[in-house]
């Protein structure tokens, strides 16, 4: 493998190695952007990197701006001060900087920049997203400085409704960045244990697509290169931070991963919506925790397919057994905690967990549609560390 810079267009324009963000400006002008809202997070903005990337631009003739008022799961207020902020700085596009939170704030700021209309009328149910004046889109760049979510190339943005305590998917086809700068250099800060968690993320995008039912060949051969780039570079690079190699590779391996989930998610999702929005926990964390329960709750629909899964993986004994091992061991080496108790996650909320997750969007194409109680039993599983039969 090389770290040599490379591009290509998928739809969106990709520019992928080390170094590549000093393109920023070129870009921007590339896609008529003459005042950029560099929408980030406080941790991020408080980094000598924001400040070099906001004067880069400032250098080439642009009016800049820094927008860092994104909490770990951004919500609605968030993207509605940023919408202020990107009107009083009369910015005309929007560089989302940072992990998924900055990445989903981002592109619903430069999406409502331009509506009429409340946010929560573009959910991704049935046409919401016609309502939408697309002429009033403004233009995204994402730059991902964690290697998980691979929002940089979604068409939806993941917001937390506070009032109700979910969180929900605003769909547009035009909030899909059209330029991605992967440059593994952002990513060499990223502490490990943030880089194990937002591995396991892409990780669950990639096993979600690829179990799902749906028929997309397509986006399952892109999971199965995802789920294999992970296997091979996620270790590396939590155990050694400055392997540009794994650094790279997992930046790949995660917009894979999302590009791969078109063709659906599954319960691991299901769970983790509801989850993230109730307890204010990190995403990618709560795929990585419940990721074995599911795959055993779903061990009826899929063990030909995880089979095959381990076969391509080059398991040892190939089975379904085998790659559900390799899941358990790979959490043990990258330091992922075993059970939702471990991080302060009890069963209280079994009940209201379960009814939300067999109603969120991504659990209409888990292998096996399960009950309110059963994605009750489920959630207790992994709470309590459990592979007990959900009914």
């Amino acid at each position: 493998m090389t770290t040599e810079p490379v591009d290509w267009n998928f739809p969106t324009q990709m520019a992928v190695g080390p170094g590549r963000i000093a393109e920023l400006p070129e870009y921007c002008q590339q896609q008529g952007i003459r005042a950029p809202l560099i929408v980030t997070d406080p941790g991020l903005a408080a980094l000598p990197m924001v400040a070099a990337i906001k004067t880069a631009c400032d250098d080439a003739g642009m009016t800049s701006g820094v927008f860092a008022d994104v909490q770990g799961n951004p919500s609605l207020e968030n993207v509605e001060a940023g919408v202020v902020a990107f009107h009083a700085g009369d910015h005309d596009g929007v560089v989302a900087l940072g992990g998924g939170s900055a990445l989903d704030a981002g592109k619903a700021i430069a999406f409502a920049s331009g509506q009429n209309r409340p946010l929560w009328d573009f959910v991704d149910v049935e046409d919401g997203w016609m309502l939408a004046k697309s002429e009033g889109i403004a233009p995204i760049i994402a730059v991902p400085t964690t290697a998980g979510t691979g929002s940089e190339v979604g068409r939806i943005s993941v917001i937390t409704d506070s009032a109700q305590h979910q969180k929900r998917l605003v769909f547009h086809p035009q909030i899909q960045p059209s330029v991605v700068i992967l440059d593994p250099e952002l990513t060499l800060s990223l502490p490990s244990h943030l880089t194990a968690a937002t591995g396991m993320d892409a990780l669950s995008h990639s096993l979600e697509a690829y179990c799902t039912p749906a028929f997309h060949p397509m986006a399952e051969g892109i999971a199965l290169r995802g789920i294999r780039l992970t296997q091979q570079y996620l270790a590396r690079a939590v155990h050694d931070g400055n392997d540009l190699e794994a650094r790279t590779q997992l930046l790949v391996a995660s917009s894979m991963g999302a590009t791969a989930f078109q063709k659906g998610l599954g319960a691991m999702h299901a769970l983790a919506h509801p989850m993230g929005a109730h307890y204010n926990a990190h995403h990618g964390l709560l795929n990585a925790i419940v990721m074995p329960y599911v795959l055993h709750a779903n061990r009826s629909a899929i063990e030909p397919k995880i089979t095959e899964l381990a076969r391509y993986l080059d398991l040892e004994n190939p089975s379904f057994d085998a790659f559900f091992e390799w899941v358990l061991n790979l959490r043990t080496e990258i330091g992922i905690a075993p059970r939702l108790l471990d991080i302060g996650i009890d069963d209280s909320g079994a009940e209201l967990i379960g009814e939300e997750a067999a109603v969120d969007p991504t659990a209409a194409t888990n292998p096996i549609t399960f009950s309110p109680a059963q994605y009750s039993a489920l959630f207790c599983n992994a709470v309590n560390g459990e592979f007990n039969a959900i009914g």
